[in-house]
């Protein structure tokens, strides 16, 4: 196997080029029978072998760097450095993370994991090499799906001005998570289709390099800014701005990527390298399914199916439903996503209601102000998105919905941790930067049932709600506790004394089994649902404070800013005469793994926190 003899940074380039072929297919076949086992970004990983290997043979990595953006597909990058053996536990806690990591490999030249953002990256280390007087290659990879994201531009826009070599690798499979949507989308499938442009320009040149001195000609064709691309493709976008455009290449050609990488590397200012590649090339069922299989579970390899098929719906699956059920009850209510149709539910939406249905690619801070221009229309906006994903559209949940007070609907899925993304997708911020926020209101659900109700509650509320839920399987239990929605109101379950537990939204279900822990260690204690972060439910508190002597907050988001300060705020502006213990994610990033298995890790866990709260009563008695 040629795969085994790839143990360092540059081994590909022992390898003759005649095998390069079967080194590829070598690389497909590792990543399939991996990601079966573990899970992980599939699709993504297999359009890009050849491109990362031509990279690789064209760079000398680590004193070349490379961008990838979002860095999902930089699993053959990683085998190709000599990390064969992470993949043993790829995503698992403290094993090999799915994204490049500065700290596990010096061949990751920049930590990745939202999109768009390879461009200002690459180009800050582009201008850090110049001031320090290096020389040496600079490459963000960038898919087709991350160009919708406005930071791109923002990036081309400043690499257009550089006078020194910066390559820009622009992956175009046609595919971000779902099919792309959008101008720069049909854009780019007008080069795709450009034969004409091809043709023309490979007889063009034929042609004059048989002719005397024709090599000059061909050469200064190429240079000139006003090309024969102008005459062919309407507007070349990338040399409008400024930037030279190479390609569009087949992307699974090596020998041609090698070339056109070389070439990019001599031109002195920014260049975009136009790659066509295909998005699961190699492995039948992700070629038919790129979006399933962008981050996958654990699955069959003969026929692509989980192994671990779901058994009950998730939070997911219940805002789908709710939403079509919503969306046929009231024609004012819209949906929102940012390239996420099938990640955030709202496929079935989509497929009803298409003229209600907004997909505004890898975009998130369009999409919050886009949904404020509906609402100010009259509609009912509803945002899904990641919890990780909105931190992007701060500013404008801020300046656009909230300070006009509009009554849009941040359904904000992936709230609290998520596991084998790690740190740049746990969802443990959105309650500290959302009620930092004014005019802002916040609510989680303890079950399925109450995901409903608040979500009907959202749409008849009239200013800015945000209703956070986790990810994974919805929990079913607490059936006969549904008491109505009300704006800043607590729910109680189980009413003792002595110890008060207040939980928010997934932590419901931890305290729950604290409840019964305590009482089998002999405590009395109250089950109190939070429901509302912001505002919290200060008579709740107060009224606890009067019957017992310890209150304790649990929540799935960092301590600081959180349902927990708030809770102490109350206690001390009231001056309540009562003990307080708070459960929350500490001030950090999270790595990767199990949720179960972090949460146990942080102390999050019903036995950590029975016994941290035995411990502190015992004490303070």
């Amino acid at each position: 196997m040629f795969l085994e003899q790839i143990k360092a940074a540059n081994d590909i380039k022992k390898i003759d080029c005649k095998d390069y072929e079967q080194l590829a297919e070598e690389i497909r076949q590792f990543l399939i029978q991996k990601i079966s086992v573990t899970g992980g970004h599939l699709g993504s990983n297999l359009g890009a072998v050849e491109l990362t290997m031509a990279l690789h043979l064209a760079l000398d990595l680590p004193r070349d760097k490379i961008i990838w953006d979002v860095g999902h597909q930089s699993y053959t990058h990683k085998l190709l450095t000599g990390r064969r053996d992470g993949f043993e536990h790829l995503r698992q806690y403290q094993g090999m993370s799915g994204f490049p990591k500065r700290k596990e490999s010096s061949c990751d030249a920049f930590d990745t994991g939202h999109s768009s953002t390879s461009i200002s990256a690459g180009l800050g280390l582009v201008k850090a090499r110049d001031i320090k007087g290096e020389e040496h290659t600079v490459v963000s990879v960038i898919g087709d799906g991350s160009l919708t994201g406005g930071m791109a531009y923002e990036a081309m826009n400043n690499a257009a001005k550089i006078e020194s070599n910066f390559i820009i690798v622009l992956n175009d499979n046609n595919m971000s998570i779902s099919e792309n949507v959008g101008g720069m989308s049909k854009y780019l499938n007008n080069i795709r289709t450009a034969n004409s442009y091809q043709g023309l320009k490979k007889n063009v040149c034929e042609v004059l390099l048989g002719t005397k001195h024709g090599d000059n000609v061909v050469s200064g064709i190429r240079k000139a800014k006003s090309s024969i691309k102008h005459l062919i493709i309407p507007g070349m976008f990338f040399e409008d701005m400024g930037l030279t455009y190479l390609g569009p290449v087949d992307g699974h050609n090596i020998k041609a990527m090698v070339k056109v990488i070389n070439e990019a590397k001599r031109v002195k200012g920014g260049v975009v390298v136009h790659v066509n590649t295909q998005k699961g090339k190699g492995f039948a069922p992700a070629e038919r399914h790129p979006a399933r299989f962008h981050g996958a579970e654990p699955f069959d390899i003969e026929t692509g199916l989980p192994t671990k098929p779901k058994t009950k719906s998730s939070y997911t699956d219940v805002f789908s439903t709710v939403m079509c059920k919503l969306g046929q009850r009231d024609e004012q209510v819209v949906a929102i996503t940012a390239a996420m149709p099938d990640g955030t539910g709202l496929k079935r939406f989509r497929n009803m209601y298409p003229d209600r249905f907004f997909d505004v690619g890898i975009a998130e801070e369009h999409a919050v102000t886009f949904a404020a221009g509906l609402a100010a229309g009259g509609l009912k906006p509803v945002v899904a998105v990641y919890s990780s994903f909105l931190q992007r559209a701060y500013d404008q949940v801020l300046h656009d919905v909230c300070i006009q007070n509009l009554p849009v609907v941040f359904a904000i899925d992936r709230a609290g941790l998520v596991g084998s993304d790690g740190e740049t997708h746990q969802g443990i911020f959105d309650l500290s930067y959302l009620s930092s926020i004014p005019n802002m209101h916040i609510c989680a659900p303890k079950n399925k049932w109450e995901l409903s109700d608040m979500l009907k509650f959202g749409l008849n509320f009239g200013s800015p709600i945000a209703v956070r839920y986790p990810r994974g399987e919805a929990y079913d239990g607490l059936v006969g506790f549904r008491a109505p929605i009300e704006l800043g109101k607590a729910e109680w379950i189980y009413r003792e004394q002595d110890i008060a537990l207040f939980a928010v939204g997934s932590m419901v279900k931890t305290a729950e089994n604290v409840y019964a822990k305590l009482k089998e260690a002999g405590y009395k204690a109250s089950l109190i649902n939070g429901r509302f972060i912001k505002p919290i439910d200060e008579e709740a508190v107060i009224e606890a404070s009067k019957e017992h002597k310890w209150i304790v907050t649990m929540e799935e988001n960092v301590v600081s800013g959180g349902f927990g300060e708030k809770v102490l705020h109350c206690i001390y502006e009231k001056d309540l005469d009562v003990e307080f213990i708070p459960f929350a994610i500490p001030d950090a990033y999270v790595e990767h793994g199990n949720v179960e298995l972090l949460k146990k890790e942080i102390g999050l866990d019903a036995d950590s926190i029975v016994a941290r709260i035995i411990e502190l009563v015992k004490s303070r008695s």
